[in-house]
């Protein structure tokens, strides 16, 4: 009977709804958000909209928002793996910007340096939108960098490639 509880395929598209609503970051099964401040905004998001009638204004604005944080997310994530690439880490691009919640810090000497250089990138380049709040995520890509000693070549490049523009002033990417 395809209705009782041995059957393995009956939860399938349970399954994967489940993984899509997981997901915090941007592309079903990736599994490399961590338990960060704006990743349960999002969650909390997710859960909300879900609560609400498909066919309802509230749905379709808050459907929009997740959409449009994901997008925001894949855009800062896809700039730093084109600075990445650029600084000659082409096979190593995808771990050094994987964050689970598993990762550490690599040297807690590193931290203090580690959250100047986001803050540094945040102010004085354009690599984070303008609304942009500052996401955990990448204190530990920059961490990553400064073991490697390349977060100063990150921020040079970061620099140069994404300038930080006057207000109201857009430039071609």
């Amino acid at each position: 009977p395809l209705c009782s509880n041995n059957n393995p395929y009956a939860s399938f598209g349970a399954t994967l709804a489940r993984d899509e609503e997981q997901n915090l970051w941007s592309t079903p099964h990736d599994m490399t958000h961590t338990e960060a401040d704006d990743d349960r905004v999002l969650y909390n998001m997710i859960v909300v909209r879900n609560q609400l009638d498909k066919d309802s204004e509230e749905w379709q604005k808050l459907n929009y928002d997740i959409y449009t944080l994901r997008q925001t997310r894949k855009e800062v994530r896809s700039r730093w793996k084109h600075i990445l690439e650029d600084l000659g880490f082409q096979k190593e691009v995808d771990s050094l910007l994987s964050v689970t919640k598993l990762s550490i810090i690599s040297d807690s000497q590193n931290m203090g340096k580690a959250r100047d250089i986001l803050l540094k990138l945040s102010e004085e380049t354009n690599i984070f939108p303008t609304s942009w709040e500052l996401s955990e995520r990448y204190l530990f890509v920059v961490d990553r960098l400064i073991a490697l000693d390349a977060a100063d070549e990150f921020f040079k490049m970061a620099s140069v490639v994404y300038p930080k523009r006057p207000s109201g002033e857009r430039g071609d990417e």
